[in-house]
């Protein structure tokens, strides 16, 4: 993930507002306006009697080009920030950053599956202008997801850089209060999972009050970066399905941690 400068000055508002007018006009028509396949629901197939579905939305970061409109960093906010910068690319094979995370969302949502949950892709393409990051957040929220996994890869101009980070919320009151401790535990579990599969350097975990799709989410939302594209071993070995693989398979075990520690499996 490319991360564009933006200011840190933020006015919150109670959340509250989400449901206001502001989110009528900002959130819904970005939603509606989403590319086919945009947003995709995969079910588990449940039966009646059942217990009700566990819902994980899966957020392959970015797609096939940026979007540099603007939108409110978070409810109420009068900060601005570009809805997708549009990622980066690997400095060997060259891969789109939206293409590698498209590759493991797509694996996992099959693991996912076959474990019993009901996922929801963000998009199941790359193919067109992003989303940005609100209608990505209002995706999880319409489906009263138990967590919103981001999926990216980071971007350094230091190539020599490497590893595997995941990122939460940090705690903003009326915009991430509500989810923050959920999705501090949802980090706690996934990281190491993802790491001790892919044996790559652990970058740790990390707070952050400046991404929008954190700020709009009401539900528990974590971000992985995978590794690094401008890392000539990483980007490689991300251009393969064994790693796609493994990447998916650590994801998947921490998913599936999470919702235990919850009482939801």
């Amino acid at each position: 993930m490319r991360w564009s400068s933006t200011g840190t000055t933020r006015f919150s508002t109670a959340r509250s507002c989400r449901s206001a007018a502001l989110l009528a006009a900002l959130c819904l028509p970005l939603i509606a306006a989403s590319p086919a396949g945009a947003y995709v629901e995969v079910g588990s197939g449940g039966h009646a009697g059942s217990p009700p579905e566990v819902t994980v939305v899966l957020d392959p970061g970015h797609d096939r080009y940026a979007n540099t409109s603007l939108e409110p960093i978070g409810p109420g906010s009068h900060t601005l920030k570009i809805k997708d910068g549009g990622g980066t690319h690997g400095v060997v094979t060259g891969q789109s950053e939206a293409s590698v995370n498209l590759r493991i969302a797509l694996r996992l949502r099959t693991l996912l599956q076959t474990a019993g949950i009901r996922v929801v892709m963000t998009r199941t393409t790359t193919c067109c202008v992003s989303m940005g990051n609100i209608a990505r957040a209002q995706i999880a929220n319409h489906n009263h997801a138990a967590l919103f996994l981001r999926i990216h890869a980071d971007g350094s101009t230091d190539h020599s850089q490497a590893g595997t980070s995941m990122l939460y919320p940090a705690w903003h009151r009326g915009w991430t209060d509500d989810i923050y401790s959920r999705s501090l535990l949802a980090a706690r579990l996934v990281h190491p999972k993802l790491v001790g599969s892919l044996g790559w350097p652990n970058r740790g975990l990390v707070a952050r009050a400046d991404l929008t799709g954190f700020n709009w989410s009401n539900v528990p939302a974590i971000l992985t970066e995978v590794g690094f594209l401008t890392n000539p071993g990483e980007d490689r070995s991300l251009a393969t399905a064994g790693t796609v693989d493994r990447a998916a398979l650590g994801l998947r075990n921490g998913v599936l941690a999470y919702l235990r520690a919850r009482g939801l499996l």
